[in-house]
Formats: structure tokens, C-alpha cells, sequence
């Protein structure tokens, strides 16, 4: 028996600095049986190009025009031909063995477990990275890695899981609707779609922050009608799964978190946010922030401290890292 092929899906958009680095990354891999699948999606700089002449035996190029991350993700899969799914952003990086060591891991479980892995961020080179361990770094049930993560336990970021096929294909396609925290429905349906959650500790993934052209720096109204309704799929996956006082409070600390970011940005989802939050039973989680923000909320109420946290950001620029 051959040993299981792994698909590496790679969307790309205007990542030409960074792709030769994160294809380097995997080609560099202990695991030799793999196969890359980059999907340009309709970049504007020199991506494709570099994808191009990145191209190879282990590696091919698709090109679309631009459909977001989600519809590139979906187009790769159906070009995929591994036994495992490896989600792998074009800006990130892999440690050499970390496709081996998920590999024995599931190898040694019954079917249908997925693989996740310690990750730390990193803005040039990972000799910054730090790795510092979170609640949801531990084996765990499903559901029990959801709550523990939408509590404050901590997530992973899509390169540190490692996905049998089988378990990909129940989960079902990425949602194209979606942008802006487009992987908390896609992997709320991933790990429900598994038998549990095995954390390897030794498969580390490198997760580059801090770049401007990111998703997570998109607060368009398209974006944030992304978030409502990525946390709206979410939530529904797990409850159905279980509605239980637990994981009614998690959604709501969930929908609450939320609620702080887009506030007061968008006050109809806001509004909506806030009202799910009551549904599920309400919210202890507090806004974090120094000490100014503290002491502010203390007086005024946290929608007060809060005005005054945005109007400072937009006065004092942010550092480059």
C-alpha cells in the first residue's frame, strides 16, 4: 500500500513576496509524498508569475478570476487527488515535519481524526516566534474543543490542521459568501464532521501577522455582514450538534466578542449581535484594553471607552512591526 498523498491548497492573491518562502516551506518537508495546488485568484501584482515559474511535478497552478479565498480553497479541493487536506495560507510557513508527525499521529487513531498543531505568529522571520501554549492545545472531543475555543481557550490558525479526506468531504465546501473570518464556519464543520481533535505538539506552523492587504484587516460592510454570518453558521453547526447550557454560553461569548469589534462601526449588526447574545443566555466577557480604556469603561460604560480606544488608533498611527 502506498503511503497516503497530502494535498497542500494554497490560495494566492497579491502574496508575491511571501509565496516562494511558504511553497519552500513545504517542499522542505520530512513527508515526501504530497502535492501542492496553488490557486491564483485573480492577483493583481506578480503572483502568478512567481507561481508559474514555481511550478513542477509537485506543483500546479490554477488561475481564476477573483472569487476570495473561500472559492479558491473549493477550487483546489476539486483538483486535489491526496488522502489528507492541508489548509495552507500563501504567506505562512511549515516546520519540515509537520506533516510527518500529524501523520503517524492519525495513523495510530481510529478513523476520522483530524490533526491540529502548536502555531505562534510571526511578522518576518520565525526566529521571533514564540510559542505559548492555549487551553485548546490537548486532545479533545469535537464539541469540547469548540467550546473551549469560542470560550477564550485559545485556536489554531488553517495551516496547523491536518484533515483526512473523508472527514473534508462531510464538512462540506467552503461557504463563497464569506470573507472576513471565513474559517470559523468552514472548521466549526470540519472538527464536528471528525471523531476528535489529536494535537501534536511537535507540528509546528508559523502564522505571518501584521501584513495590511490581510483578511483580518477587512472591516468593509462586506466584510463585516462576513463575520455575522460566518458566527451565525457557526453557531448553528454546534447547536445542532449540541444545545446544551455550555455551549449556549460559548455562542454567546462568541456573538459578544463580536459585538465589541463592530462596535460602532455597523450599528444594525451590532444590534442583531447583541440580540443573539440575550437568546443564548447573555455574556460575562469584558472588553480588553490599557489602562486608559480600563478606567474609562469604569466611568462611562465600555460603548464610551470604547469610541475613545478608536478615536486614539486613528490619532496616533500604528507602528510597522
Amino acid at each position: 500500500m502506498n503511503a497516503p498523498l497530502v494535498s497542500v491548497l494554497t490560495p494566492c492573491y497579491n502574496v508575491a513576496p511571501w509565496l516562494e518562502a511558504a511553497v519552500a516551506s513545504v517542499r522542505a518537508q520530512t513527508w515526501r509524498r504530497y502535492e501542492i495546488i496553488l490557486v491564483d485568484d485573480g492577483s493583481t501584482d506578480d503572483t502568478l508569475a512567481v507561481a508559474n515559474r514555481l511550478a513542477g511535478p509537485d506543483l500546479k497552478v490554477l488561475h481564476q478570476p477573483n472569487g476570495g479565498q473561500c472559492a479558491a480553497f473549493n477550487a483546489a479541493y476539486r483538483e486535489a487527488q491526496g488522502d489528507f487536506i492541508e489548509y495552507f495560507d500563501a504567506d505562512d510557513l511549515l516546520h519540515p515535519r509537520k506533516l510527518e508527525v500529524q501523520l503517524a499521529r492519525i495513523a495510530a487513531l481510529p478513523p476520522g481524526w483530524v490533526a491540529s498543531g502548536a502555531w505562534a505568529r510571526f511578522h518576518q522571520n520565525t526566529e521571533e516566534t514564540v510559542f505559548e501554549p492555549e487551553a485548546v492545545w490537548r486532545d479533545a472531543d469535537p464539541v469540547d474543543w469548540l467550546v473551549t475555543s469560542w470560550s477564550g481557550g485559545g485556536m489554531m490558525h488553517g495551516a496547523a490542521w491536518l484533515a483526512p479526506r473523508t472527514v473534508a468531504a462531510a464538512a462540506g465546501p467552503w461557504d463563497e459568501r464569506l470573507s472576513l473570518i471565513n474559517d470559523f464556519d468552514f472548521f466549526s464543520r470540519l472538527l464536528l464532521a471528525s471523531q476528535g481533535v489529536a494535537f501534536c505538539p511537535d507540528a509546528r506552523s508559523y502564522y505571518r501577522s501584521g501584513l495590511p492587504g490581510s483578511l483580518s484587516n477587512h472591516t468593509s460592510r462586506r466584510a463585516w455582514d462576513s463575520a455575522f454570518l460566518s458566527t451565525e453558521l457557526g453557531t448553528k453547526s454546534l447547536l445542532a450538534r449540541e444545545d446544551s447550557p455550555r455551549t449556549r454560553r460559548a455562542a454567546a461569548i462568541n456573538w459578544q466578542r463580536l459585538v465589541y469589534s463592530a462596535y460602532p462601526l455597523v450599528p444594525d449588526l451590532v444590534a442583531a449581535a447583541e440580540a443573539r447574545v440575550l437568546a443564548l443566555g447573555g455574556s460575562d466577557l469584558e472588553l480588553g484594553g490599557g489602562r486608559t480604556f480600563q478606567v474609562l469603561r469604569g466611568i462611562f460604560g465600555w460603548k464610551i471607552a470604547r469610541h475613545a480606544q478608536l478615536l486614539r488608533q486613528r490619532l496616533i498611527p500604528r507602528r510597522s512591526p
